[in-house]
């Protein structure tokens, strides 16, 4: 007999497969730039599902699982707020149009999936078997937030990438997004665009975001189903979260100081896990206490920007 999980696993897969085929094809047959409105309303959509999700977990599999989905995807949520930033400033340091971030958003997203899911399932199965790195972890999170708070007001600059020195030195490339390409032939030598150096930098940088939020989200719960889905349905949302927000993003000045201190959180939540439990709910609570503190400091600081000027 089938049960209860492994009924959502199935339908969580076919979900996934259907998301992933609508996205790219409907994503494959634009041809304009994805309006603000039109974003605003896809982002809601994908919360909704999310919110949707959360809701037959709570009658299927029972209060406690509901609230580590939701705990895990609030928090995934509020890390890919980074990730939006950092994203942000490749595209505009290679000029990319919108239309070409809308197909480096794509394909980056897709690669995220699957890289989160080597990552969840290998730190479940690293967790179940070593108890130490619970504080191994624990410890790369605080470690991590520390070094954000240390280095405050630094901006991030693509062109100090080793990666991007590196392939600059060895493959051909030109400044030229021809056509909405990645390669282009140019005489008899094929050169890559700027586009392609873009995707190839967003997948390096989730890769380093998987290492903050990975152990995060097993610091809210070590069910592979939890942590999983809860993971892909922050992912799903994130292209149009993106062009939600990518004016937004510039004025959220406190997006580093809230990042400092969900890191932070969950580190020491993990670090003591072996000895005291901190309930779901004040973690939930810690949470949301910290974003929405955030935006209202980040919308005080904007007007008094503005009355300054």
């Amino acid at each position: 007999m089938i049960s209860a999980l492994q009924i959502f696993w199935i339908l969580f897969s076919i979900f996934i497969l259907g998301a992933v085929i609508f996205d790219l094809y409907w994503q494959g047959r634009r041809k304009k730039a994805m309006s603000s409105s039109e974003a605003g309303f896809w982002t809601l959509g994908w919360i909704g599902l999310a919110l949707l999700f959360n809701l037959l977990i709570y009658f299927f599999l029972g209060q406690g699982k509901a609230l580590e989905f939701l705990t895990a995807y609030l928090l995934e949520k509020s890390l890919s707020l980074d990730n939006l930033f950092v994203f942000l400033v490749i595209f505009s340091y290679f000029n990319l149009p919108v239309i070409s971030q809308q197909k480096v958003l794509k394909l980056g997203i897709l690669g995220a999936f699957l890289l989160r899911a080597v990552f969840i399932f290998g730190g479940i199965w690293l967790l179940q078997r070593f108890d130490f790195l619970f504080y191994v972890f624990g410890a790369f999170l605080v470690f991590t937030a520390l070094k954000l708070l240390v280095q405050k007001g630094e901006k991030i600059d693509p062109q100090k990438s080793l990666f991007l020195k590196i392939v600059k030195r060895f493959i051909p490339m030109t400044d030229s997004c021809e056509e909405n390409k990645f390669c282009i032939k140019n005489g008899k030598t094929f050169c890559f665009t700027p586009l392609f150096i873009a995707l190839i930098l967003i997948e390096s940088a989730d890769l380093i975001f998987a290492l903050d939020s990975v152990p995060a989200v097993l610091a809210i719960t070590q069910d592979p189903f939890l942590a999983y889905t809860s993971n892909a349905f922050a992912i799903l949302g994130l292209r149009a979260l993106y062009f939600f927000l990518v004016t937004l993003l510039p004025k959220f000045f406190y997006l580093e100081k809230a990042i400092v201190a969900l890191l932070a959180f969950v580190g020491f939540k993990m670090i003591f896990a072996q000895i005291y439990h901190i309930p779901l709910v004040f973690s939930l609570s810690f949470i949301l206490a910290v974003l929405i503190i955030s935006i209202l400091f980040s919308w005080w600081q904007l007007r008094r920007n503005k009355n300054a000027d």
